[in-house]
């Protein structure tokens, strides 16, 4: 059975942790080999690339997303337009703090 999936390469050089969506065997580890690069997410950032033409292929084909690729995807649906889409959240505005007297 095939999954599509995070698989988590290491630490890029600036220290920070990101991940590659990829299609692979259910029964491989999570570094193992993979079939597909389907896409990047960079947790950080909140910056997800998604090739929805490979995603799709490979969903008729029957490959099913993990919980967390599911998550991702309802989360930014509304940004992934187009065949290689660019997902960003939005910056949250924070409380100003007031300086006391």
């Amino acid at each position: 059975m095939l999954k599509i999936r995070l698989r988590k390469p290491g630490k890029s050089a600036s220290g920070r942790v990101h991940s590659k969506i990829v299609v692979i065997e259910h029964g491989r580890a999570r570094e193992g080999k993979f079939i597909e690069q389907v896409g990047f997410y960079d947790p950080e950032l909140g910056l997800l690339k998604f090739d929805i033409p490979i995603y799709e292929k490979w969903v008729k084909v029957g490959a099913k997303p993990s919980e967390t690729v599911a998550s991702l995807l309802k989360r930014y649906k509304d940004q992934l337009a187009g065949k290689v889409a660019k997902a960003r959240k939005p910056k949250r505005k924070g409380k100003k703090e007031e300086k006391p007297a």
